[in-house]
């Protein structure tokens, strides 16, 4: 392989996506790189829940087969809501399998720009021109740190994607740090797996989610009603989430009500299939870390409130910073070429960059078309929107 019109980066959700939909392309050549599902596989513990509903945890492909459903069926394998992390994994490998059988596994050390379009470098060495590259590498790269953790090593701190399995924690103090779904949800697991597990949060209350069990007023009015208030992808509150779900209507928002209505839609919260399993773990509000330093076999941690103590370990559950200058691939001065604000991407019609070209797909899709990209759900838009940009622009562009 010398020259491929579209190389993909990323074999997660939104890279399988964007390969399906593009191999609709007659005579589009498309070469997708990555491991499969992998930061579902290695960055998310064993245990875990998808907060989403039903239709929002699909994964966008062009024919409408590849659902869930499908997916249940072909295995003879039946769950429901809440869909574990090890399901959707499988799910995701199983439409791997079926959409993008042609997978390549090796990991890319750099793109750079080429008289062709693009020079793509894999970690081995070998280099190729793509008319397009779509970056799809999900959120791995960007787990945010507090300052005032960055000192301590792995040893003493480490942040909630960095784990596949808690077993280790068994018999150990861990303190985890933040209130939302990730924290809230590493604690539940914490303590199942037989820690000593405390929680703080900045927040002065948890947000519960009704989500899929809600029983409250507008999830009890019928089906019509909760079509009105709830799109189907499942991103935002009532009335809100009709907005979000169509992100070239965000785009044209005034950027003080973007920034309004995604703080709205993905302030930390939790989901309330998590109130039971938290019942007898300590969580305490309006708190923060003063400062965390080793001492011995231990991390001697400070509170806000006065409190000092002592734990084996403390587990950041502070979400993620997009900045994609994080991407290690990126020469240089490809990325000086590409338009950023606060670390987002200044993205166009296709999820297209200010680079000609280059699409980055995913999260970091938020600033410019609102949080649904940030989710599964959020395929559908962003697989069609690259779809429709590739078509109008010919196969030898």
């Amino acid at each position: 392989m010398s020259v491929t019109d579209v190389a993909i980066i990323g074999a997660g959700p939104y890279g399988l996506s964007a390969a399906a939909h593009l191999r609709t392309i007659k005579g589009l050549d498309v070469h997708v790189f990555g491991n499969p599902m992998s930061f579902w596989s290695t960055n998310m513990p064993v245990g875990m829940f998808l907060r989403s509903n039903w239709t929002a945890t699909q994964i966008a492909c062009p024919n409408g087969d590849l659902t869930l459903e499908a997916f249940q069926a072909d295995r003879h394998q039946s769950f429901g809501l809440p869909v574990p992390v090890e399901q959707f994994i499988q799910y995701g490998l199983w439409y791997q399998g079926r959409a993008v059988p042609d997978v390549d596994r090796r990991h890319i050390s750099r793109v750079d720009r080429s008289a062709r379009g693009f020079k793509v470098t894999t970690q081995g060495g070998e280099t190729f021109d793509a008319r397009r590259v779509v970056v799809a590498s999900g959120i791995g790269s960007f787990a945010r740190r507090p300052v005032e953790f960055r000192e301590l090593a792995p040893k003493w701190v480490t942040h909630t994607s960095e784990h596949a399995d808690f077993a280790a924690f068994r018999g150990k103090e861990v303190l985890v740090v933040g209130s939302g779904q990730s924290g809230l949800e590493s604690a539940a697991l914490l303590h199942e797996a037989g820690a000593q597990v405390q929680v703080i949060g900045r927040s002065r209350q948890i947000h519960w989610l009704q989500g899929w069990a809600s029983t409250t007023l507008h999830h009890r009015m019928g089906k019509a009603v909760r079509r009105l208030l709830y799109a189907p992808t499942d991103v935002g509150p009532a009335g809100i989430s009709q907005i979000l779900a169509r992100p070239h209507l965000v785009r044209r928002l005034p950027r003080s009500l973007q920034d309004k209505l995604r703080k709205r839609a993905v302030r930390p919260a939790g989901a309330r299939w998590l109130v039971d399993r938290l019942r007898d773990v300590p969580i305490t509000l309006g708190c923060e870390v003063d400062s965390a330093v080793a001492a011995g076999d231990r991390v001697c941690v400070s509170l806000s409130d006065g409190r000092q103590f002592g734990v084996d370990h403390i587990l950041l559950g502070t979400g993620f910073k997009i900045d994609i200058s994080k991407y290690e691939f990126f020469a240089a001065n490809l990325m000086e070429r590409i338009s950023r604000v606060n670390g987002f991407p200044l993205l166009y019609d296709g999820m297209e960059t200010s680079v000609p070209g280059l699409h980055i797909l995913g999260a970091p899709g938020v600033y410019s078309f609102g949080p649904l990209l940030q989710f599964v759900s959020g395929t559908h838009f962003a697989s069609r929107s690259l779809l429709r940009s590739v078509l109008s622009a010919g196969i030898s562009a």
